[in-house]
């Protein structure tokens, strides 16, 4: 391990956290609009219900990790970049929409695409190319000048507010938000009932949180060289896309792991399941949709700095205040979305 390239090793900690949240999609049905559907239209909680798992145990492994020196959350963009809740609320709401409109987020149709779905690879590499145009291509002067992002000039953030405004010691508020995801989650009795589908969402959170702990380290090995991140896919997609065009020594990060990672995991679950399968789009109308949707979540993503994962999870997991603001944007702009879809927005 000591003779490999510092990005090879963020790629593998990257390749591990993605295959198990690759599993967890698969095997444990973790999955952010399935979670919304099925809880809205389904009238069944207990995907929505497992994101309080995964909250709760990736807060904990993350907030504890920094506690203990393991984690340098200053230094994720979360708390290094001053929060701009336009960004957040702009850049949830396109991403919320268009995720709604594809059929799934980036991670999702990652993970359709491991089992075979060929439609979701349209959706993965027409969101990695937007994203990366409004991250450092045409769009990003629009980007910069609408939603921008200067560094932050202290501590920022949830546990920093409570402390501020009530006084409130970090373990508190720490222990307090973690404790609240989890009885939320578990006082679902089809949920409890589902003792492997919590098993995953406990492994989707350490996942999250197993990563900031492992970029932490190599950021400290490297003097800086790699940064400190967790899952999310939205920008990573577009690196992930660069690096496989233009491969050179050094391209390989954190970013291309994780996502070679959930591809894998969810090979694997696939399998093991018997759901691989071959599938293309058949109507043109479709893929145009989910082409649209697309291009909105590399847009969206990019504004507010995550996906679903990216700040719903991880920017959660810190206790960053783009997490939670971010997250419910997306939520409320999928549920337009999805409206739209069975409905039309005609008058009932």
């Amino acid at each position: 391990m000591d003779d490999l390239p510092f990005g090879t090793v963020a790629a593998l900690i990257g390749l591990a956290s993605g295959m198990t949240l690759g599993l967890a999609a698969r095997l444990g049905d973790f999955c952010t609009l399935g979670a919304l559907e099925s809880a809205v239209y389904g009238a069944d909680q207990r995907r929505m219900r497992l994101w309080g798992i995964v909250l709760g145990v990736a807060i904990l492994g993350t907030q504890f990790g920094a506690i203990f020196g393991l984690i340098d959350l200053g230094q994720t963009i979360y708390h290094a970049i001053k929060w701009n809740p336009a960004a957040s609320i702009v850049g949830g709401g396109l991403f919320g929409y268009g995720m709604a409109l594809a059929g799934n987020c980036g991670f999702g149709a990652l993970v359709r695409f491991g089992g075979g779905d060929l439609r979701s690879l349209v959706v993965v590499i027409v969101m990695g190319v937007l994203g990366y145009v409004a991250l450092s291509g045409p769009l990003a002067p629009l980007r910069m000048a609408l939603f921008s992002q200067p560094t932050a000039t202290g501590p920022q953030g949830i546990v920093h507010s409570a402390n501020l405004w009530l006084g409130l010691p970090p373990v508190v508020t720490i222990t307090a938000l973690a404790a609240a995801c989890l009885i939320w989650a578990l006082s679902y009795a089809p949920l409890r009932a589902r003792p492997a589908m919590i098993g995953w969402g406990v492994a989707a959170g350490l996942a999250v949180a197993g990563a900031f702990i492992g970029t932490s380290w190599l950021n400290d090995a490297s003097l800086g060289g790699v940064v400190i991140e967790g899952p999310s896919f939205t920008a990573p997609i577009g690196r992930t896309l660069i690096f496989l065009m233009t491969s050179t020594a050094g391209g390989i990060t954190f970013s291309v792991g994780s996502v070679a990672g959930v591809l894998l995991g969810a090979l694997i679950g696939s399998m093991i399941r018997g759901l691989f399968r071959w599938e293309a789009c058949e109507d043109p109308r479709e893929l145009g949709r989910q082409i649209g949707g697309a291009a909105l979540m590399g847009v969206g993503g990019v504004i507010a700095m995550g996906c679903s994962v990216g700040q719903g999870v991880s920017g959660v997991a810190t206790l960053a205040w783009s997490g939670p603001v971010t997250l419910a944007a997306m939520l409320i702009g999928a549920l337009i979305g999805l409206r739209q879809l069975i409905t039309g927005f005609q008058p009932e």
